[in-house]
């Protein structure tokens, strides 16, 4: 198998709250991902998506574990193999009007990073270079936005200057942290085929962190999807069978969540009752599955006291289920 353009290998990060008070925001994750792949990672807000998104990207360093880059540990790199880091991986934020510098134009915005880094030789190739940009953001006609201010642009727009830039120095891989959250639902699905066909053109691999289950079924149906659940990955499959054959309990519930458009599929879809409808803090997460307060199958002592372990399956899925475990030995049995 290839060597993955990133990897998690059971990393953690924890954020001190008070004095000699931790919060474990991501908790034992593991995740790798290849060249030219979608992988997206869905679960509730404060689950652990952006921290994990974050340390991939080097904003934050893991307090456990280790991040590679290409096979080779991020902390040993060396200051050339480090910036090759740096320029390979990059971030679309969330917000795009507080990710852009409100005094700069939106030529200067993209311009910076592409003179900065030597990608072009005077100013009429990196005018050019900018142009290429913004039409392959589908700004168009690109002229008409150089000179103006993340203010005067619409959401949506200010969102395609943030993929603009984050394209200016040639990435692998792209880590889009709820990139299409803060613009209008009318056109989240241009701004994902955006994405999509800008995968396709430049080979890149992409992370989409999102809380919206069906935006991930729709971006990601060629690739994986992770699941999260206060600080822990709890299923990883590829998008069709997750979509189809969902096995942990919690990723259930968030599909029987999702609004169908045909009535006839709605009346007949099963909606699955939690236990619990309270989220617990990450100051007091329950022993053993973090889920068990909330889950419909809860087995009793071991869900309460044992931690599940991930566990990869033939099919090409990875549960961390007590449950989901005693069934598929049971069905090798």
């Amino acid at each position: 198998m290839p060597v993955p353009i990133l990897e998690l290998k059971n990393v953690s990060r924890a954020f001190q709250v008070r004095r000699n008070t931790f919060i474990k925001a991501v908790d034992d994750v593991s995740l790798s991902i290849q060249e030219g792949e979608i992988v997206c990672l869905v679960g509730e807000s404060g689950c652990g998506k952006t921290t994990t998104g974050r340390m991939m990207v080097g904003l934050l360093k893991p307090t456990a574990g280790k991040v590679l880059f290409r096979g080779q540990d991020v902390t040993q790199l060396t200051k050339e193999q480090h910036k090759e880091y740096r320029l390979a991986v990059q971030l679309v934020h969330q917000d795009p009007y507080a990710s852009l510098n409100p005094s700069f134009t939106i030529y200067d915005t993209i311009a910076a990073p592409i003179q900065h880094h030597g990608f072009t030789n005077g100013e009429a190739a990196t005018r050019k270079r900018v142009i290429e940009l913004l039409e392959m953001v589908d700004l168009t006609p690109a002229t008409d936005f150089l000179d103006k201010y993340p203010h005067q642009l619409s959401g949506g727009q200010r969102q395609r200057v943030s993929v603009a830039r984050a394209l200016t120095v040639n990435p692998s891989f792209i880590v889009a942290d709820e990139a299409v959250s803060m613009v209008d639902v009318s056109i989240r699905i241009s701004l994902l085929n955006t994405l999509l066909k800008l995968k396709e053109q430049m080979g890149l691999a992409v992370l989409f962190i999102t809380h919206d289950l069906a935006l991930a079924k729709y971006f990601a149906w060629e690739g994986r999807i992770g699941v999260m659940y206060l600080g822990r990955m709890v299923e990883m499959s590829p998008a069709r069978y997750l979509v189809e054959h969902p096995q942990h309990p919690y990723t259930q519930a968030l599909l029987s969540a999702i609004p169908e458009a045909d009535p006839d599929v709605t009346r007949k879809k099963r909606h699955i009752d939690l236990r619990s409808m309270d989220l617990p803090g990450l100051l007091n997460l329950p022993s053993g599955c973090s889920f068990h307060p909330r889950c419909p199958l809860w087995l009793g002592e071991q869900c309460e006291q044992q931690v599940p372990q991930m566990v990869n399956y033939r099919d090409g899925s990875a549960v961390a289920c007590h449950v989901v475990q005693q069934k598929r030995e049971a069905e090798r049995a």
